[in-house]
């Protein structure tokens, strides 16, 4: 290990790299850069939604969303981490859960026709279905629902939206779960829904 400094960027270094990569009208083609890992950046995003610069939250909503572009999650390279890119570069970050929240979504249809339309803290918006499923894992006494909103990202949906969606719920094949774009998602074991 050297004693050498990491040197990491500062926002306002990738803030500038952001908006040369990409406009406000879509996303950047993050997939397609291939930077080697410059380092760690002390940046990090909390289960909640917010994002923290040095250890001060990130206030600026357009900046949060700029950022929010240029996030990715090396699956296959460098141990699963979330990294923000450019051409150029890519900064490891730390995500606490999952990097966006979902605050609210619409419904539109019902039954097996029901489509769910997510908004993020971020301003993304997605459909829920087979390309961009629903996931909830039970590791406490309370679920954690997620839906992907693109790439590896998800967004991890929040109470509120979570209690709305059971009340849109359905039993299958001994499962309670959420018709959304054609597709089924698994919530609880019917026989573990109380009463």
């Amino acid at each position: 290990m050297s004693d050498d400094p990491i040197t990491t960027p500062s926002a306002t270094r990738l803030e500038d790299a952001a908006r040369t990569a990409g406009d406000d009208r879509r996303l950047p083609p993050v997939h397609m850069w291939d930077p080697p890992l410059s380092g760690e950046m002390d940046m990090r995003i909390a289960r909640d939604g917010t994002w923290y610069h040095e250890g001060a939250p990130i206030n600026r909503p357009a900046l949060v969303r700029l950022f929010s572009t240029i996030l990715r999650r090396d699956a296959e390279k460098d141990a699963g981490r979330y990294v923000l890119v450019t051409p150029v570069e890519k900064w490891a970050i730390t995500v606490e859960d999952a990097p966006f929240v979902a605050v609210d979504f619409e419904a539109r249809g019902a039954g097996e026709d029901q489509v769910l339309t997510f908004t993020t803290n971020v301003g993304d918006s997605v459909t829920a279905g087979p390309d961009a499923p629903l996931r909830v894992t039970r590791d406490g006494a309370e679920p954690a629902p997620y839906v992907l909103v693109r790439g590896d990202l998800e967004a991890l949906i929040d109470r509120k939206s979570f209690y709305r969606l059971v009340e849109l719920g359905a039993h299958r094949d001994g499962w309670f779960g959420i018709w959304t774009g054609g597709a089924f998602f698994e919530v609880i074991p019917s026989d573990e829904m109380r009463a």
